[in-house]
């Protein structure tokens, strides 16, 4: 089959941020429709799988699960390598979790492999904030909303700050706006995977070469 022809449906999503912010949990309302009031943390990373319509294409979703503690990092680049999206999560009502996403934002982008075949698109050089992220900022329907610590103001400056992230206040427990937002992440990640279609069939025969002679650690 043609290169330039060839179409994939599969996307593959990370989702980040401390430890129970309710990472597991939106993924589980999302795919499963359950929500379970009991907490287990994470060990290392897992993932679940979803398919959607989007428009006239069926869409495959692969949802990455990760520990929410530094030991995420020892997953190595071959885990972030392929990412189509990122979903960063934090919870309204521990400031602190607020807080760190800098960190995650930051983290994840140098995680990233960037091999040469990257570093001729300026879409990845000149803008890597550019990477499609976004932002769920979880658990609203905590003491009814009375014991949130960030306001929605303060999380879409936030987002601004970072290039108009998308952003959504989420209940997993609930289920409030969990469709809504993995559908957003279903299509940005979607476009960013036409924007590499688009690039790649446009690269020479010698790409492998210019690889070797880059010393790309991918």
């Amino acid at each position: 089959m043609d290169v330039s022809h060839r179409k994939r449906t599969l996307l593959k999503v990370i989702v980040l941020g401390d430890s129970g912010v309710g990472k597991t949990s939106l993924m589980n309302q999302y795919v499963y429709k359950k929500f379970s009031p009991q907490y287990k943390a994470t060990i290392g990373a897992d993932f679940v799988t979803k398919e959607i319509q989007l428009d006239d294409k069926l869409v495959t979703l692969q949802i990455w699960d990760t520990a929410g503690q530094e030991r995420f990092h020892s997953l190595g680049a071959a885990f972030y390598r392929g990412a189509d999206c990122c979903v960063l999560v934090y919870d309204v009502n521990i400031h602190k979790t607020f807080d760190t996403l800098n960190n995650w934002h930051d983290d994840f982008l140098k995680q990233v492999c960037l091999c040469t075949v990257f570093q001729a698109s300026s879409f990845y050089v000149n803008d890597r904030e550019a990477f499609p992220f976004v932002l769920l900022g979880n658990k609203v329907d905590v003491a009814g909303g009375k014991s949130r610590r960030v306001t929605e103001k303060k999380a879409r400056e936030w987002c601004d700050s970072r290039g108009n992230i998308p952003y959504f206040e989420t209940s997993a427990k609930e289920g409030y706006n969990v469709e809504e937002a993995f559908l957003c992440v279903a299509k940005i990640a979607l476009q960013n995977e036409h924007e590499l279609d688009i690039y790649f069939r446009g690269i020479s025969e010698t790409v492998s070469e210019a690889e070797q002679r880059s010393g790309c650690a991918c």
